[in-house]
């Protein structure tokens, strides 16, 4: 069993982002059962959010086994509407299709991720155009940067030494963990051709052999820790 540390995490998110005790202390987080989870992000444009729905609950579950992070096992489901999101450590992004943002989810995207907030898109293959698109929006002034295979995201607590694990095919390019910072802290973590949500579902309903789903798992796992400890 992995060993990862449960109450420094939640205590750095607490202390280090600009979100506030007594607001944690009311919100959803607290509501169920006290523990931590995923928040899929819901979204305009014709894009399916809701893909891969045994992805997540996967997720959740393999970090409830093999880590003593507490978290719950229920993901969170909020539109950039929602004033829950603010009392979520972690934003989950996907789907095949267009994305839209309003002016009014952008400015509340780019607050939540200024204020420590943490976002990770995956793409399912067929949402990079638009998504790249919006995040322009979000932060006009800000490029993607590939992360070095050397940073944090790659080796806690598993290691990936070359990087993202490639789940499937899509074009056949090499994955890429795209990254957007404010200063040296990494606030959008972009999975580009590799589709860790597919290989989180249960191995069935895509055919992946063990070694890949494992591969996603682990990758999973490491987002989820940095999203708690960055």
């Amino acid at each position: 069993m992995v060993l990862l540390p449960n109450s420094a995490g939640k205590l750095r998110w607490l202390t280090t982002g600009l979100f506030v005790i007594s607001f944690l202390a009311d919100s959803t987080l607290a509501k169920e059962n006290g523990t931590l989870t995923i928040c899929r992000l819901r979204y305009s444009g014709g894009g399916d959010w809701y893909s891969d729905p045994s992805s997540l609950p996967n997720l959740l579950k393999f970090l409830s086994d093999n880590t003593n992070i507490v978290v719950s096992p229920l993901e969170a489901r909020y539109s950039l509407q929602d004033d829950e999101i603010f009392s979520y450590p972690y934003l989950y992004i996907t789907g095949h299709g267009n994305i839209r943002f309003s002016d009014r989810e952008v400015e509340r995207l780019r607050r939540y991720l200024l204020a420590g907030g943490f976002l990770h898109a995956d793409d399912n293959y067929g949402m990079d155009a638009s998504f790249r698109r919006e995040m322009n929006r979000v932060f006009p002034d800000k490029a993607w940067v590939e992360l070095p295979f050397d940073h944090s995201i790659y080796s806690l607590p598993f290691k990936f030494p070359n990087g993202l694990p490639k789940i499937h095919e899509h074009d056949g390019k090499p994955p890429q963990g795209l990254g957007l910072f404010e200063g040296n802290r990494l606030m959008a973590f972009y999975t580009f051709e590799t589709d860790l949500g597919d290989g989180w579902e249960d191995p069935s309903v895509h055919g992946d052999p063990e070694e890949k789903h494992l591969a996603a798992m682990k990758m999973g796992t490491n987002i989820f820790f940095y999203a708690l400890t960055q």
